[in-house]
């Protein structure tokens, strides 16, 4: 197979297609910390693309708990049990293997999917990614096992605040439009795309005959079969609303954010747009939000890297998870990650003040400097404690063409109700 490099691992690997790269790569951000499992997001996604006869098991979007929840049933667990079974123990990261550019967290040892999948042949000919086809019962239930800690005997010990020895977290999850698709790479009928404007994956329905490759190969189970057409279907990233054709909120062509992202009312979702340049890399623009929060700070963090697909989507991990747990799901960048979000400096904090604040993608920021206003005590993942100022900056957020359409306070202002108004229901 072609080798590509992938910057998630920090090294090439083997992929079955050469390298090819879109102009700019739809992208995302989802802050753990702030997710409510509401599922406003599962909803509006549902209303708008699955509600039809034959998709009544389709959910694009969904919120699941970890460590136990999973849509299908133990879509992760099941995938990593492959993994160490083909490369038994060595699944490791090297961390003191860093590059800013091309290796920003450590490089991976071990074998991705596409590498487990070596020599390997099934009913349908060579297997491209190592994959498994959930069964109908995995697909009945997208909420089993929603808020089940887990049990604290089975933690190691001396785990210690601010790791939770009875925890849980919620994960938001989609597609994740990757640079390096499974389902592209599997499909035999190369009905399966990446769009060169703005890389989201999508499926030719014309050219799918059915065969599922591509459910069995993607790792995050997000290519779903339609029984009554005898196609997949998968996220397609609200295209519409990503050309600005969306007439009520792109009056004039304006890039807007996908419907899950803009019904979340925790506002714990950033999307949007980053260049890539011609040799595949982020063209590198800290003033770009997702940039910023992804290869600057490196703050947002991939969704199992490990798979070897590098995914677009992007996650800041929750504070309270013990780290082992993390590492796995996110890779060597996590307490790096975590110890930024604890205590977040003047420009992070304000950057951090985006998330879902304008239905319009932003592509750039400007932060006007602002007044002092508080000095107050944090406690840092290791335990100790420290001072953190707070600024009363103000980010400025701007769309495509350049227009401001976000201007928000780090410290909110406070109105006050007037006497005319009863302040009951």
């Amino acid at each position: 197979m072609p080798s590509v490099h992938n910057w998630q691992l920090g090294r090439s690997m083997e992929y079955p297609y050469p390298e090819h790269h879109p102009k700019w790569q739809f992208a995302f951000v989802f802050n753990t910390n702030r997710c409510l499992a509401c599922q406003t997001c599962t909803m509006s996604c549902k209303s708008t693309w699955t509600f039809s006869r034959g998709q009544e098991h389709m959910w694009w979007n969904n919120v699941e708990t970890k460590p136990f929840g999973g849509y299908p049933k133990h879509w992760d667990s099941n995938l990593l049990s492959m993994l160490d079974a083909a490369n038994p123990g060595g699944q490791t990261w090297d961390a003191t293997k860093t590059d800013p550019t091309k290796a920003p967290y450590g490089t991976f040892e071990g074998q991705t999917i596409f590498e487990a999948a070596t020599g390997q042949s099934g009913p349908g000919g060579p297997v491209r990614a190592l994959g498994y086809l959930p069964t109908p019962e995995d697909w009945t239930g997208p909420n089993v096992f929603e808020d089940h800690a887990r049990n604290p005997a089975t933690l190691p010990a001396g785990t210690t605040l601010p790791e939770h020895k009875v925890w849980f977290f919620y994960l938001a999850r989609l597609c994740n439009h990757c640079t390096y698709a499974a389902c592209l790479a599997s499909c035999p009928r190369q009905a399966i795309y990446k769009r060169p404007e703005d890389g989201i994956v999508l499926i030719d329905q014309s050219r799918c005959r059915g065969y599922q490759r591509c459910v069995e190969a993607c790792p995050y189970k997000k290519a779903i079969f339609r029984p009554n057409t005898n196609t997949s279907e998968k996220c397609v990233a609200c295209y519409p609303r990503i050309e600005g054709k969306d007439q009520e909120l792109s009056p004039n062509g304006e890039p807007c954010e996908t419907r899950c992202m803009t019904s979340c009312p925790g506002k714990i979702r950033l999307q949007g747009l980053v260049e890539i340049g011609d040799d595949g890399n982020w063209v590198a623009d800290p003033s770009n939000p997702l940039y910023y929060l992804i290869r600057e700070r490196k703050v947002a963090l991939p969704l199992y890297p490990q798979f070897g697909t590098e995914p677009n989507g992007f996650y800041i991990p929750p504070r309270w998870v013990p780290r082992g747990y993390l590492n796995q799901m996110f890779g060597p960048g996590v307490q790096a990650a975590i110890e930024q979000y604890s205590c977040p400096d003047r420009e992070l904090l304000s950057v951090l003040q985006l998330f879902r604040a304008t239905r319009q993608i932003l592509f750039r920021f400007e932060i006007v400097q602002g007044p002092k206003v508080a000095e107050i005590e944090v406690t840092m993942p290791d335990g100790t404690k420290k001072t953190q100022s707070i600024w009363n900056d103000t980010v400025l957020g701007f769309n495509r063409f350049g227009k401001e359409v976000v201007r928000i306070t780090t410290e909110e202002p406070v109105f006050e109700r007037p006497k005319n108004h009863a302040n009951s229901i």
